[in-house]
């Protein structure tokens, strides 16, 4: 179900692959950053994202702009024309249109550069509040400072609205329970609120107290904003206090809801997450310029012929009028003007140095061959596009009030070349918007939609995404004590409310009797589930560091939270333990089917299991996200040897992330089977329709999703993908030697399709099908992605399941290395990132899980919908126009070099 999210979150977790080492921690005194920084270790919190210094500018730049291969060529000439042999034009004159080109460059990118000095003054001079003693009096008060003079391990006070200078870790909050809510929208576009907490070590301890009584080590500066491993020594602590993810508020968060926030900097300047993240727009060049560049050299080529003609033509004139050189009307040998030196040569140097000299002035007089005019002509061409672009009606998306961005000026005229692309889809192609649709509770299923209907009565609380309830589920839960069904559907729901990370918020509504509450998290699933919970009679209320209440069918009770483990890509599943109010401990665990049915313990109800998973098979076919829930009660045995595994683990230094997994599957196992969810993530507007012109343009889509394969495949028919008289070609493998076979057995059927099809008309259309766990053996062997290649490229889908972002850009760099085709990614996630930088066309669409794949793209639009007319009209003309231009400058100036060359020949 929650692969797809799941991985845009985990997916940069690059700390599970090195975990922290005694060797690479570092120590900050907290309160005390003269001792902390005494060694002169960590860097300021100055910023700076120019790219110039007032030195390092004219070099630089010139440097970079002379990557052209046609500037060298310039730049050669216009040196020649200085030489008072070769003199063709005014010295000045062969120097002006290089130079014009290179000021204008060097001036737009010298302003572009002073806007973000001035925004890196402007960021630098900003104020904090840090924690300074007052010298005499002993007294510790906060001190308005620059945030260029913060420094790592200073106490710094963040009120509500506003930013921490630095990254820090909480010691204390407004909120008793030291609870702190913060929005990531500057660092990476997710607009729904996080919680962040303080330690309860600290938050019993005044921060004056904790100033150079306390120590933190923490991990080496690096990219990853979702993962964070430290630990806190306290000297009245004998233990370690263990510090992860949710005990560190980043620069680039807004504090929210909460008054004021106070923590310690254990990153500061250049090593905190967001300026280590900060790699800006990718360049990318263009296709056509490429092609230029070959161009180039075969019309240098075409010069030195020329050159070489006119050299060799005027030795032999040479040699024939040898004797009437001093005569010559445009040639004088002697040096008539100089009686002393009598003899004397005047501009000549021998037949052979004039041949030389000739040839080198051909190339000055013919060097209009390649016109350095047509580089800025492009550039204002490029301008116009970009312009029609963003203005274009067709690409504006009236839902998210968002414009059509072109962040990449210089491959416009790609998108007239696009043979093959890449898709996302949830979020791409469906909406991300998910909504409970039905579940299969303890075995029985409740998808009927003929039952479900809005919520009635007088409610207290109101969900702000509504949701249709079965009337058969909300009179189960309703007469709880009647039958044992009852019981079942009361805990399925305890556990959607519990089993979650979601923050509510309590609004007031249009009737003061009743209080919206809009619920708050980083997985859109979460928010349908709980929601659901809610609409049925189960309202999560509130929550903070140590428990959550539940509004039960009117009843307010409080479930303590003992232990969590969040959702990770490798185990594909979350788990929280529950104090509940009857005084048992009890573990819930919502995930992937494939990864639940591991831990299942399928002899305490096999029919339950039978039948659920039956049902999942069904909510999968039409395209339903599914999750499959589980509980236990735990033993106070079990309990206690848990914590104590758990605290060791949390508070290693050596491969915490490895112990915590562990940990994790210990706890996780002889689970009973509560029931699934199925959720509805809607197709945009558009994409069937989309994607059958795409597909009349000869232009190839391919998916790749997380998403298991039923709902992959159920998502391909509902948007046109696939056809009913499409043959599949499915390849799950669980081994190498497995997956061979099914490579070998694909490309015999594709070779026997092929030979029974005569022509186009009657070729059969083919479906390739695969999962990642395939894509982990192929990747492997070079052999095996021949293979793979063949098949998939013969085949007019490509649906891959189960895919990692790792094997997302692995699969668009399989078809960029062995084809010329000009590829296009598009997708809407942080796990689509890698994806959308390896195509060569990157696009990032506006969607529900942040702006990550925004900031990496090269254009971002909010529908999928609009690659139709990009593509098929943008496109198009872009590159007809940019390649008419480009022809038209090259015939122009080869016809002018021709016309001298023939007139040269004429002359001598």
């Amino acid at each position: 179900m929650a692969e797809d999210h799941g991985s845009s979150r985990n997916m940069s977790m690059s700390m599970s692959q090195k975990e922290l080492g005694d060797e690479d921690a570092r120590a900050v005194r907290v309160g005390d950053a003269a001792r902390t920084n005494e060694r002169l270790e960590f860097a300021g919190n100055a910023v700076r994202t120019a790219k110039y210094s007032p030195f390092t500018f004219l070099p630089r730049n010139l440097f970079e702009q002379f990557h052209r291969l046609a500037y060298v060529y310039f730049l050669a000439i216009a040196v020649l024309n200085q030489l008072p042999q070769l003199a063709v034009f005014g010295r000045g004159a062969s120097v002006m249109p290089l130079a014009f080109v290179l000021t204008v460059t060097a001036v737009k990118d010298a302003y572009e550069d002073w806007r973000r000095h001035r925004a890196d003054r402007a960021e630098n001079n900003r104020l904090a509040a840090v924690l300074s003693t007052v010298p005499g009096a002993g007294a510790a008060e906060y001190v308005p400072t620059k945030w260029k003079d913060v420094r790592v391990g200073d106490i710094v006070r963040v009120a509500a609205n506003e930013s921490p200078p630095a990254d820090m870790v909480l010691l204390a909050t407004s909120d008793t329970t030291g609870v702190a809510y913060v929005q990531t929208l500057n660092l990476d576009g997710e607009s729904n609120l996080k919680t962040r907490y303080a330690k309860q070590e600290t938050l019993t301890t005044r921060v004056e107290h904790l100033a150079g009584a306390a120590v933190i080590r923490c991990e080496r500066p690096n990219r990853n904003i979702y993962g964070f491993q430290a630990n806190l020594e306290l000297q009245e602590e004998s233990r370690r206090i263990p510090l992860g993810p949710s005990n560190i508020v980043l620069r680039g968060c807004d504090l929210k809801n909460t008054a004021w926030a106070v923590g310690v900097v254990v990153y500061a300047g250049r090593e905190t997450k967001a300026m280590l993240n900060n790699a800006g727009t990718p360049t990318k060049r263009s296709r056509l310029e490429t092609h230029m560049n070959r161009e180039t050299l075969f019309l240098s080529g075409i010069l030195i012929v020329l050159c070489s003609l006119v050299a060799a033509l005027s030795g032999v004139w040479l040699r024939t009028h040898a004797t009437q050189l001093e005569l010559a009307q445009f040639f004088h040998k002697k040096d008539y003007l100089n009686s002393d030196k009598e003899n004397s040569n005047y501009n000549y140097y021998g037949i052979a140095a004039q041949i030389v000299f000739n040839f080198l002035m051909a190339v000055i007089v013919f060097q209009i061959m390649i016109p350095i005019s047509l580089y800025i002509s492009m550039e204002l061409v490029r301008l116009g596009q970009a312009y029609f672009m963003i203005r274009d009606a067709r690409l504006y998306d009236a839902s998210s009030d968002s414009r059509f961005q072109c962040r990449a000026l210089n491959i416009n005229e790609d998108l007239g070349q696009v043979k093959c692309i890449f898709s996302d889809k949830t979020g791409t192609l469906t909406q991300n918007k998910m909504e409970f649709r039905c579940a299969s509770i303890d075995g029985v299923d409740y998808s009927d939609i003929t039952r479900q209907r809005p919520v009635e009565g007088d409610l207290a609380w109101v969900p702000k995404v509504p949701v249709n309830v079965d009337r058969e589920v909300m009179a189960l839960v309703r007469n709880v004590g009647a039958t044992e069904q009852g019981r079942y559907t009361r805990e399925f729901f305890i556990a959607l409310a519990t089993c979650n990370t979601i923050v509510p918020l309590i609004l007031d509504g249009p009737d003061p009797k009743k209080k919206v509450i809009d619920y708050q998290g980083e997985s859109p699933d979460e928010q349908a589930l709980v929601s659901a919970a809610a609409a049925y009679g189960f309202v999560l209320v509130e929550r903070t560091s140590g428990h959550i209440v539940i509004d039960v069918l009117g009843e307010k009770q409080r479930f303590d939270v003992l232990g969590l483990h969040e959702f990770d890509s490798d185990r594909k599943r979350m788990s929280v333990i529950i104090g509940c109010p009857d005084k048992t401990v009890k573990l819930f665990v919502k995930g992937a089917d494939s990864s639940m049915f591991g831990i299942i313990d399928k002899t305490l109800n096999p029919d339950v299991v039978q039948a659920t998973e039956k049902h999942l098979h069904s909510y999968s076919s039409v395209g339903l996200r599914t999750l499959v829930i589980g509980v236990r009660e735990l033993t106070q045995t079990e309990f206690l040897e848990w914590q104590m595994a758990y605290e060791r683990a949390s508070t290693a230094l050596l491969g915490r992330g490895n112990l915590l997994r562990s940990v994790a599957a210990n706890i996780e196992r002889n689970m009973r089977l509560l029931g699934a969810s199925g959720i509805e993530d809607k197709l945009q507007d558009g994409v069937p329709e989309a994607i059958e012109k795409l597909r009349q343009a000869e232009i190839k889509v391919w998916v790749l999703t997380g998403d298991k394969q039923e709902t992959a495949i159920s998502i391909g028919y509902s948007c046109k993908l696939l056809t009913q008289d499409m043959t599949q070609i499915v390849i799950n493998s669980n081994s190498r030697e497995s997956c061979r076979r099914s490579l070998d057995d694909a490309i015999s059927m594709v070779h026997k399709l092929r030979s029974l099809s005569t022509d186009s008309q009657s070729r059969v259309p083919l479906a390739l099908i695969i999962d990642g766990n395939s894509l982990v053996y192929i990747f492997d062997d070079t052999e095996r992605e021949e293979k793979l290649f063949e098949v998939a490229i013969a085949c007019d889908v490509v649906l891959c399941c189960r895919v990692a972002p790792l094997q997302k850009a692995g699969i668009v760099d399989l078809i960029k290395k062995r084809t010329s085709d000009m590829t296009l990614a598009i997708g809407d996630g942080a796990n689509d990132v890698s994806m959308i930088q390896m195509a060569d066309v990157g696009i990032g669409i506006s969607g529900q899980e942040g702006r990550q794949a925004v900031m990496a793209s090269d254009f971002a639009m909010g529908q999928f919908r609009f690659l139709v007319p990009l593509l098929l009209v943008h496109g198009h003309w872009n590159y007809q126009r940019m390649g008419y231009m480009i022809l038209y400058n090259f015939y122009r100036n080869a016809t002018f070099v021709f016309v001298l060359f023939c007139a040269r020949r004429i002359t001598t």
